[in-house]
Parts: structure tokens; C-alpha cells; sequence
């Protein structure tokens, strides 16, 4: 348990460096820009890298608390063991599209290594920097291998996504319930 808890904050604390690192070097640019008549020549480039970083990093880090937003109405309709096996074979797929993706990285990334293309504005290869392919892909895999087997096993029922109508729906009622509050007071 303190290993997973480990591993949780470790991603955490990247998704927290990279955002923080991405608003500090985009507000750094702007102020040196219009504040100064200059620029920081490797922001651009450097920036998007984090955002890519960022993004790829950050969906399996969704699947794993149920943050990503999915259409499942349908699906929570079905009897039980149907909506057992929609969700793993849901899975399934998820699995051998990331299982795709993994394989066209790894080609990709062996072929910018063998051609020893650098980075436009930062004096890295570009393979080091397009190595979170690699690695958000890998992740996935992993979150969605670890779903499954939960699925498999009746600990959970499906992917658990952010159901943003409930949480408006919620948000109505708290505020309906503060505004009746206010008017017997």
C-alpha cells in the first residue's frame, strides 16, 4: 500500500511540475516579450514539449482516478454481467489501440534516434524528447490492464467516469437548498 501511495504522489507531483513549469515559462516569455522587447528564443518549443509530456502522462493517470469524461448511459442500462462484458471488452479495445499507438512510437522513436534529428530550438535528440510516447502509452496499457482485472473481479463496475451531468446536478441542488436557506432567514 505505501508503494502505491508512493506512486500516486510521484505522478502527482510530474502533472504539478509540468503544468506549473508550463505557466511559468509561457507567462516568462510573455513578460520578456512585451516587458522587454525580447524573447526566450527555446520557450515555444519547450513549452509544447511539456504539454505533450503533460497530456500523455496525464490520461493514464485519468484512467486511474476516473477523470476522464465518457457516455456511458447506455451501458449502465444493461443487466449486470452484459454491462461486465461491455466494460471488458470496452477495455479490450482500449488495450490494442494503445498496444497500436505503442508500436508506431517505438518505430518512430528508433527511426528519429538512427537519423539523430535534433530538436528545433533545444540542443536535444528529438527520440529523448518523444520518449513519453513510449511511456504514456506503456502507462495506459497498465491502467487499463489493472481496470479490467478489477472489472474481472467484481471490485469495480466499469471505467468510473467523471459524470459532469450528476455533478452539475449536484451543484443545483446545493445551490437551490443555499438560496431556500437564505430566504427563510
Amino acid at each position: 500500500m505505501a508503494l502505491r501511495n508512493l506512486v500516486s504522489q510521484l505522478e502527482e507531483a510530474i502533472l504539478s511540475l509540468l503544468l506549473v513549469g508550463m505557466t511559468f515559462l509561457v507567462f516568462a516569455e510573455v513578460v520578456a516579450r512585451f516587458g522587454f522587447n525580447a524573447g526566450i528564443h527555446w520557450a515555444q518549443e519547450a513549452t509544447l514539449l511539456m504539454a505533450g509530456w503533460f497530456v500523455l502522462f496525464g490520461a493514464s493517470y485519468g484512467v486511474k482516478v476516473g477523470a476522464h469524461i465518457g457516455v456511458d448511459v447506455f451501458v449502465r442500462m444493461l443487466p449486470a454481467k452484459i454491462h461486465r462484458a461491455v466494460t471488458l471488452l470496452g477495455v479490450a479495445l482500449c488495450i490494442g489501440y494503445c498496444m497500436l499507438f505503442l508500436a508506431g512510437s517505438w518505430v518512430y522513436i528508433t527511426k528519429m534516434k538512427m537519423i539523430g534529428i535534433e530538436m528545433e530550438d533545444i540542443p536535444m535528440p528529438k527520440w529523448v524528447s518523444s520518449t513519453i510516447l513510449l511511456i504514456g502509452f506503456g502507462l495506459l496499457v497498465i491502467r487499463f490492464l489493472q481496470l479490467g482485472w478489477k472489472v474481472f473481479k467484481g471490485e469495480a463496475e466499469g471505467f468510473h467516469f467523471a459524470d459532469e451531468a450528476e455533478e452539475s446536478m449536484e451543484i443545483a441542488r446545493e445551490l437551490k437548498a443555499a438560496e431556500e436557506k437564505e430566504a427563510r432567514s
